[in-house]
């Protein structure tokens, strides 16, 4: 007979399916023993969530309840086996971490030691069985929520490659009309002999460096190649390239406003403006659009002053980078740090640009990304109808993620033929 304290490490299946008869389950030996081989540390490692999701889908509420009770009894009798098998945390008072989740009345709960959590955005909040919350316990909960048991939550992550779809024609589009704008904006420079450049506290101090604007887009460009390796390795990669293409079209459709509404002189005696007919203003906008806007590419603007595109972009791969990375890995955040801001000192030290251009361009960009993600982590937000409302295109990209994107890796590309059969 198969007792509460044997070494549940060491069942077979068979003797699972006699734990299962014992305990009065016999009606699902078929299903968990036979047709989904569950052995010693597969039982140990069950929760609440799998008896009701795929493939299991237990229907019967009781046996669901009643089999959860069982696997609490024997989880907790058998604790240090928990430990080797990573699914106990040092953090909880008992030792023991049971991470069961599911949805009630709309919101997330997942059940720690007997307790149940709320969800609430970044933070977790314990209440008892009894209904009663217990504000102080929030932070026990929230240690839970930062460690390895993230995963749980982390798997319900959708990555909605549809609508990562949808956000890259959102911002390739922008980024077109954006082209078409800086065209018309660039008939309207005032005339440079009538209007001397506005007086500016930077520019007016420190002289122009020539190769200082290729420097800044150098920056950018190293910016870029990180963050896409991110991309690349990043487990949740459709959610994250879904966030940089809204914000990025968000903040470059506000630009276009801004300097369509206010043609400012061009900061510089160096910047020729030049004028041409309508097919040549449709050449132009186009090269502007293939070339990103980029003086590397060929590109030369005149004219789109408030504000700077440029530090748009480094700011926001900035942030990309040191929000979804951990937050240990301080040598990559301080290198892009580091990069960001020498790309604003360079974009200054051209005279491509007044100092209220980058100040105001790195103010909208770091507060639209954090509003955004703090709106996207608070998830009683999300479902709101003041967010369906002021919000709709974010309501409709993070209707469905549940909670902050977890900083979690694997490799994009399956493994090999040789290496499965090596390795498996």
């Amino acid at each position: 007979i198969v007792g509460y304290h044997s070494l549940c490490l060491t069942w077979s299946c068979n003797q699972v399916a006699q734990w299962l008869q014992n305990e009065g389950f016999g009606q699902y030996v078929e299903l968990l023993c036979t047709q989904h081989r569950l052995d010693g540390p597969s039982l140990l490692a069950l929760t609440e969530a799998d008896l009701r999701g795929p493939p299991l889908s237990l229907s019967v509420l009781g046996d669901i309840k009643r089999l959860t009770l069982a696997l609490h009894r024997l989880q907790r009798r058998n604790q240090d086996q928990l430990e080797e098998l990573g699914l106990a945390s040092d953090s909880t008072p008992s030792g023991l971490l049971l991470g069961v989740e599911w949805s009630m009345d709309g919101k997330d709960w997942r059940e720690f030691n007997g307790d149940y959590c709320l969800r609430n955005g970044t933070e977790l909040v314990r209440r008892t069985r009894g209904g009663s919350r217990n504000v102080s316990s929030a932070a026990t909960c929230h240690a839970h929520s930062n460690g390895r048991h993230e995963q749980q939550l982390a798997g319900r992550l959708d990555p909605e490659v549809w609508k990562t779809v949808i956000s890259s024609i959102y911002v390739f589009l922008v980024f077109g009309f954006t082209s078409f704008v800086m065209v018309i904006v660039h008939e309207r420079v005032p005339d440079m002999r009538t209007y001397p450049p506005l007086p500016d506290i930077f520019l007016d101090s420190v002289p122009r460096i020539p190769w200082a604007f290729a420097m800044a887009e150098a920056c950018g460009l190293i910016l870029c190649y990180m963050f896409l390796l991110i991309l690349l390795l990043h487990k949740h990669r459709s959610i994250l390239f879904r966030r940089l293409c809204s914000l990025m079209g968000t903040v470059f459709l506000l630009r276009c406003c801004t300097m369509f509404a206010t043609s400012l002189s061009v900061p510089g005696q160096h910047l020729k403006c030049t004028y041409g007919d309508t097919w040549g203003k449709i050449q132009r906008a186009l090269a502007i659009w293939s070339g990103f806007g980029m003086t590397l590419t060929g590109v030369q603007t005149c004219g789109d002053y408030m504000f700077s595109g440029h530090t748009v972009v480094i700011t926001m791969l900035n942030f990309f980078v040191t929000e979804y990375t951990p937050r240990n890995w301080n040598l990559i955040h301080t290198i892009s740090w580091v990069l960001n801001l020498f790309g604003i000192f360079f974009i200054l030290a051209a005279h491509e640009h007044y100092s209220i251009d980058v100040f105001i361009a790195f103010y909208i960009t770091t507060r639209l990304f954090l509003y955004y993600h703090t709106l996207a982590n608070t998830r009683a937000y999300q479902h709101s109808r003041r967010a369906r409302i002021w919000f709709p295109m974010f309501s409709f990209f993070e209707c469905n993620v549940n909670g902050p994107v977890p900083n979690q890796y694997e490799w994009p590309f399956s493994k090999p033929t040789v290496m499965k059969t090596l390795i498996g």
